[in-house]
């Protein structure tokens, strides 16, 4: 027996009306807030989030942690990132 199937939703950024994009006016980040601050922000954030997730890994067992362990690479992958662009703009 053949059952038709639908054709999935667009699901492309395009396909998202521009109404839709609005930013979140719960949380806003300041605009005249410069972008070595920012960044600043963003490195401790992923230093936390760093630290978080390697400390919670270390309670869990099997794929679980193995799981947490690539998302916490990921963190710092992107932590090591943001100082990079730190140093290049103010270097020691």
């Amino acid at each position: 027996m053949v059952q038709s199937t639908q054709n999935p939703p667009d699901t492309e950024p395009d396909a998202i009306p521009e109404s839709r994009r609005q930013p979140s006016h719960i949380v806003l980040i300041a605009p005249d807030i410069d972008n070595l601050t920012l960044l600043e922000y963003a490195c401790v954030s992923l230093a936390s989030a760093n630290v978080m997730t390697s400390d919670f890994a270390a309670t869990l067992k099997g794929p679980q942690s193995h799981t947490l362990l690539g998302i916490q690479q990921s963190i710092m992958l992107g932590e090591m990132a943001v100082n990079r662009v730190l140093d290049n703009l103010d270097p020691p």
